[in-house]
């Protein structure tokens, strides 16, 4: 893998590999994973069951149309018939839940009936399809409605049947221009068992709809705990890693982008799981689930809808194409822009001396220019191309009630199938504008992704092989032996430097600037690792030392001293166990005790970043007693 600072990269096209590795991470969450694919399952079939239901609310409660056909009359017109037809007619008369009443079979629209315009044609011409709209019932031949019917036979027809149980029954029917000449109770009687499937499927609704917002949280929580568990994983990892690396390492490469790596990055990988996996899968699997169940409810209005799509999956191709080249101007303007105002505003005291504030201005307005330009062509992106859906399903509803219509009137379709239709056709669209959109963070996670795992990959650390231990018995003799050591190769900082320190001498390093005074006590370290020579600790050469118990013997105190944030006491315990007592003689040891009783709060002062509220010298002391 190439270089992470090789480009500053922030959209990358899908790369499986960075997909697969940022996957390898579930391991560990297994379950919680399985948890949100479960969740994610069920509220997806959830959300396309309730059109489903509500169309079978309108069909066998609401609306609950019949085909009324004479059987008399097609008996009698038979031979006349074409054999289409008949076979047609026959198939009709086959179908379940049918009622046979006094001649008349009545035919419930909420089935699909296979009855092709020719065919229905024919038989309204010779008769057989009454134009007539009735409504049908069944009831108990003891009940109110029994007796409504018998005592209203001017306009009821009946007959008694036997249910499959053996029970008696009573099969009613009456004309709908005759049903609601009745009165509101009656009306209420003769369509009780309407109102009973309402309630019902009413009540199934209502616990789709919890079961729809539970199995939702269940999944939008797992989702976001997995990736900020993953998040804090990678970046612990990022840490140990980075933390790990040689001083040559962490020498060529900017900090701020080290710190971008452990950020910025892995929020990308964050908002991979959490805003572009669960999202895609749950919108890819309602746009299928969409598409199963238009074609189940009505094949041919099914066509239709698929014949609008092309326009809509190439308007999506080439919004989002637009939109990861608008995403990647204006990340490219935000990156310089902060990049800027970070140098500027740190260094801002050089810029005030020199009386640079305009200067700086013009230059931090043209960044300004180029990032204000980045987002208005971002957001005429979005702006463009959300209408443009919202067009394209307007017209393919516009169309699906076209021709939802001519079946419905045609008796191929019932009313119902047609309003799951419409809200199936514009739950299928919202998936469509939402995964273009999150297509971009799709490849700014690819990006980041790799980035995050090219430092991963990176060694270039100090190797800590050594297997010898002077712990207890250190005496402080130290030998250089034609050291020869370089930060660029070709240009010795350390040429054949020989010298030997006995243990109690003192010894004082002179030399001008850039001569390698700072340097022997980096090699001294193994900060750096020297090309040639040897360096002994105790006569023990420093390779064969672990580099832990080489560093807790040889202590430097640098001219540039670095103070964490924190209170004084931590800075110089800096994590060992020492009691108040024992951090007081390590800072009176350095007369640093004086200064620090002085301060308000004493031991518990806390320093501010790079411990700007104390001197330079106070820093120096805090610094050796920090050694002590």
């Amino acid at each position: 893998m190439s270089n992470f600072f090789d480009t500053e990269e922030v959209v990358k096209g899908y790369d499986r590999r960075i997909v697969f590795r940022i996957l390898s991470y579930l391991k560990p969450y297994r379950l919680p994973a399985l948890l949100t694919i479960i969740a994610l399952a069920v509220s997806t079939v959830g959300e396309l069951f309730i059109p489903v239901l509500i169309q079978r609310v309108i069909d066998d409660a609401i609306m609950a149309r019949f085909t009324t056909l004479r059987r008399d009359v097609l008996n009698a017109e038979r031979k006349e018939l074409s054999a289409g037809t008949l076979s047609v007619a026959e198939e009709l008369l086959s179908l379940p839940s049918v009622r046979y009443i006094e001649g008349r079979v009545f035919i419930p629209q909420s089935r699909r009936l296979a009855l092709t315009r020719k065919a229905e044609s024919e038989l309204r011409a010779r008769g057989i399809i009454e134009d007539e709209q009735w409504y049908a019932f069944s009831a108990s031949v003891e009940g109110p409605l029994s007796t409504l019917v018998r005592e209203r036979n001017d306009i009821f027809v009946s007959a008694e049947s036997i249910s499959a149980g053996g029970r008696l029954s009573l099969e009613g029917a009456i004309r709908n221009r005759d049903l609601y000449t009745l009165s509101i109770s009656e009306i209420r009687l003769v369509r009780g068992a309407d109102l009973a499937i309402i309630v019902s499927r009413m009540g199934l609704f209502l616990g789709v709809l919890v079961a729809v917002f539970v199995f939702t949280f269940i999944q939008t929580w797992t989702a976001t705990l997995i990736g900020q568990r993953i998040m804090k994983d990678i970046r612990l990892e990022l840490f140990t890693k980075t933390a790990s690396q040689s001083t040559n390492f962490l020498s060529r490469h900017p900090v701020g982008r080290i710190v971008t790596r452990l950020t910025g990055d892995v929020e990308t990988i964050n908002e991979f799981f959490t805003s572009v996996l669960v999202a895609f899968l749950k919108d890819l699997s309602i746009m299928a689930g969409v598409l199963i169940t238009l074609f189940f409810l009505s094949p041919k209005l099914a066509f239709v809808v698929l014949l609008t799509m092309p326009p809509v999956l190439w308007i999506t191709e080439r919004s989002r194409r637009k939109a990861r080249d608008a995403f990647r101007r204006q990340r490219v303007a935000s990156s310089r822009l902060n990049s800027y105002l970070s140098e500027r505003i740190s260094g801002i005291q050089v810029v005030q001396l020199f009386s640079k504030e305009k200067k700086s201005g013009a230059e931090f307005a043209e960044r300004n220019d180029e990032l204000f330009k980045a987002n208005l062509e971002e957001m005429y992106v979005y702006a463009t191309f959300r209408p443009v859906i919202d067009f394209l399903s307007n017209f393919t509803v516009a169309v699906v009630i076209a021709a939802g219509s001519a079946l419905v009137l045609n008796l191929s379709l019932s009313l119902g199938v047609l309003i799951a239709f419409i809200n199936l056709v514009q739950m299928f669209y919202s998936p469509v504008q939402d995964i273009s959109e999150k297509y971009t963070i799709l490849q700014s996670a690819m990006a980041g992704g790799e980035r995050v795992f090219a430092l991963l990959d990176t060694k270039e650390n100090i190797a800590d092989t050594g297997k010898h231990s002077i712990e207890g018995m250190i005496r402080g003799h130290i030998e250089f032996d034609s050291v020869r050591f370089a930060y660029k190769k070709g240009e010795n900082v350390l040429n054949n430097l020989s010298f030997t320190i006995r243990p109690g001498e003192m010894a004082a390093i002179v030399g001008y600037t850039g001569a390698g005074k700072t340097t022997i006590t980096n090699v001294l370290t193994r900060l750096w690792d020297i090309d040639s020579g040897l360096i002994k600790l105790d006569n023990v050469p420093i390779k064969e030392l672990p580099l832990a118990e080489l560093r807790r013997q040889v202590l430097p105190v640098l001219q540039e001293v670095f103070l964490f944030s924190g209170t004084i006491a931590e800075n110089i315990s800096l994590g060992l166990p020492m009691s108040a007592s024992d951090i007081e003689e390590a800072a009176k040891a350095v007369h640093a005790h004086e200064f620090i009783s002085a301060l308000p709060a004493g031991y518990d002062t806390r320093l501010s970043e790079g411990a700007a509220n104390i001197s330079s010298g106070q820093r120096q002391l805090i610094s050796v007693a920090r050694v002590i």
